[in-house]
């Protein structure tokens, strides 16, 4: 098994490695149609006026008690809508599709689409400085596989935060959800999270981030309860074909995690942007 799954996990790598080459050989030089470090200063605000799907590639490592790794991807369009001249309400969506090896002993791999999160800020649109958003998230059970989704519907509150100041922005994203329908075989669901992050505008195209997307599973023991990632990402503003695009690329280590959690990761990520067209 653990032979088999390693043989999976290669070709999953391979997989994401070859499409992240193959974006990166079809990125072009000539200037987008705004302006770079624009592009680049929004790209740091979750709540700009840009329509963008990212594409985040995630290597998990000493997964399970054989230390493997765990590959997700995750699909993560924003796409931000005028509901009127005082407020805009932003959708965004994660869809992580995951490739996991056994997390106990005795266990199989698995792999497939996780629950899908989607939250909805409603944000004023004459912030400058000081941007928040406010709004409901719901979480969709996606699967049947146990050590990949909840089975639950799930849904809270979130709110999203930060300021700008020349070329720094520093923020924080939050949510809490719970449970409220689903298997009645499986365990509710009562969890937050949290993602604080910092920004630096190192130069017109170059952006250095340190975030953290840490969760906390309030129904588990405490020794299971919180996992901390801290991350450290380079993000560089170019072009994919005729659109702007964001590539990125980082690692993260665990301050935090379950006992069958990773310890690092290296994270690679293409965001492809669309400026919105005012009317």
């Amino acid at each position: 098994m653990t032979s088999s799954w390693s043989s999976k996990r290669r070709a999953l790598a391979a997989a994401a490695l070859i499409t992240l080459a193959a974006a990166v050989a079809g990125a072009q030089e000539q200037p987008g149609a705004q302006d770079h470090a624009e592009l680049a200063k929004q790209l740091s605000n979750p709540l700009a006026s840009l329509v963008s799907v990212p594409f985040q590639f995630n290597w998990e490592e000493n997964v399970g008690p054989s230390e493997l790794t765990r590959f997700v991807l995750n699909l993560q369009p924003v796409m931000p809508f005028t509901l009127n001249d005082s407020w805009n309400l932003i959708a965004r969506v994660i869809m992580p599709f995951i490739g996991q090896p056994p997390l106990a002993p005795g266990g199989t791999a698995t792999s497939g689409i996780s629950d899908i999160t989607t939250s909805f800020f409603f944000s004023p649109s004459k912030s400058t400085r000081f941007i928040w958003g406010v709004g409901p998230v719901l979480v969709l059970p996606s699967t049947s596989e146990p050590t990949l989704g909840s089975g639950k519907w799930s849904g809270g509150p979130t709110v999203i935060a930060l300021k700008q100041t020349g070329p720094w922005t520093a923020g924080a994203l939050w949510n809490q959800f719970w449970s409220f329908v689903g298997d009645a075989t499986r365990s509710d669901v009562n969890q937050m999270f949290l993602q604080p992050f910092v920004a630096y505008q190192a130069t017109k195209t170059l952006t250095l981030t340190v975030q953290s997307e840490t969760t906390a599973n309030w129904e588990a023991d405490n020794g299971d309860r919180w996992t901390v990632p801290i991350n450290v990402l380079a993000a560089k503003i170019s072009t994919f074909g005729v659109f702007p695009a964001s590539y990125q690329f980082g690692f993260g280590v665990f301050a935090a995690h379950p006992s069958a959690g990773p310890t690092w990761k290296i994270r690679a990520a293409i965001v492809v942007l669309l400026p919105r067209t005012k009317s």
